[in-house]
């Protein structure tokens, strides 16, 4: 959530940052004009409760001078004071909870290093690592690597859960619990991140707190019955850790890293990658998480990055680093790279795809804001809004696309990476098994 403040100090700079990520700066005027009217019932509830407060006093004082009829009088006309007082109130409660409701709306406004652009054709490639591999045979797309070699069964999977839903068996199984095991270890044992092992599902506070709600409703899955909300990502459950708590200024920054499955209607991509596990409801996923101080969240975020770079590198998967435009980047933050793999068959026919499996973003202090995380730099100072950090540090299946079609090899085998091998009980490849 954006301060209330920027509306009323420096409004063409919030125009400004608004109309750059696509959305109608006049809102901008809207909220103003929201807010004066708050403040300004508010000031006259207090001026209206002032008065009465010494009216009343004046009255108790004139008791024994007035007659009973007059005392009456006096009382009924303080009575209607307070009624309208309680008007007041009450229409400044509903018109607080409309400007609570609009400001949940509005997007961060993007970092001043971001490009402006209007959709993801306008997102630049910061840099690239590695080579595409020249094949000197047809490569081909994972779902047909997967089925011939038993590991995965597309057709299972939608007749238990229906469409975008997968089975993975026996090696291909092996491959990404390997693949999740191996990544949490490197990011605690080498990157320096605590490991948290959150709950899969959250109550509706942790969306808001997080920006995923109310914008986002129709893309999660929530229980009816109950106030529960299965995670999109191990973003929402982890950065709401200490949610509505004052750290001090020595604890930070706190570097977390999780895995959770992560589940998804998918709604936005209607139509988009049918075919294999590119896209589906349920998916696997490592997640960094940082709250740091303000001054340092830019460093912290070319940390961050680096951090799942140095998981692709390992792997020596060729990607490259695309930094997001304004009108590509995500509702809640400020600054956006997402990193992208190289996949030679990932488009059946069309041949190669470079596939998102991490972004990497800066928040600034809009989660914090909505989260009420907050810290003090000593234990005189002013509370303060954090500023929180994510990113993939990797996603799957997109990671397992990439691996089987660019370590495939012509008798339809897979290599696997060297650094998974003592993960996967020291194999060389994935095989058929008869």
């Amino acid at each position: 959530m954006l301060d209330i403040r920027l509306f009323r100090e420096q409004p063409e700079f919030v125009k400004e940052g608004l109309d750059k990520a696509g959305v109608d700066p006049t809102i901008v005027d809207t909220i103003r004009s929201l807010d004066d009217l708050v403040r300004g019932l508010k000031t006259s509830a207090e001026s209206m409760k002032a008065e009465m407060n010494t009216a009343n006093k004046a009255l108790g004082a004139q008791r024994k001078s007035l007659s009973e009829s007059e005392f009456e009088a006096k009382r009924l006309e303080l009575r209607g004071v307070g009624d309208r007082i309680n008007e007041a109130d009450a229409l400044r409660s509903q018109k607080e909870t409309e400007l609570q409701n609009l400001l949940l709306e509005i997007p961060n406004l993007p970092h001043e290093k971001v490009p402006v652009g209007k959709d993801d054709r306008d997102n630049v490639v910061a840099r690239s690592w590695g080579e595409p591999r020249a094949f000197d045979f047809k490569p081909k797309p994972h779902w047909e690597l997967g089925e011939s070699l038993g590991i995965l069964d597309l057709e299972r999977g939608v007749k238990i859960s229906g469409s975008r839903f997968y089975v993975l068996k026996g090696q291909g199984a092996a491959l990404q619990r390997a693949l999740i095991t191996w990544m949490l270890d490197v990011h605690i044992e080498e990157h320096g991140y605590t490991e948290v092992y959150p709950p899969f599902v959250v109550k509706q506070e942790c969306l808001y707190g997080t920006g995923n709600l109310p914008k986002f409703a129709d893309n999660l899955y929530h229980d009816v019955e109950e106030d529960f909300w299965l995670v999109p990502t191990a973003e929402v459950p982890v950065t709401n850790l200490h949610r509505d708590e004052i750290l001090t200024g020595a604890e930070l920054p706190k570097r977390y890293v999780a895995y959770t499955p992560c589940f998804r209607r998918e709604k936005m991509s209607a139509g988009r990658d049918v075919r294999g596990i590119k896209r589906g409801h349920q998916f696997d996923k490592v997640e960094m998480v940082k709250l740091t101080l303000p001054e340092n969240s830019d460093a912290e975020l070319d940390a961050l990055l680096d951090n799942a770079e140095d998981i692709i590198r390992k792997l020596n998967i060729p990607y490259r680093v695309v930094q997001v435009c304004t009108g590509d980047k995500t509702f809640s933050s400020a600054i956006t790279y997402d990193l992208e793999l190289y996949a030679p068959a990932s488009k059946g026919e069309e041949g190669a795809e470079w596939l998102e499996v991490s972004s990497c973003s800066n928040f600034r202090d809009f989660q914090a804001r909505r989260a009420n995380l907050r810290f003090r730099r000593d234990a005189g100072s002013k509370p303060e809004f954090v500023h929180t950090l994510n990113g993939s540090g990797l996603a799957l299946p997109r990671l397992m696309i990439a691996i089987l079609e660019n370590f495939q090899n012509e008798d339809g085998t897979i290599t696997i990476p060297e650094v998974l091998r003592p993960y996967m009980h020291n194999r060389e490849k994935i095989v058929a098994v008869g």
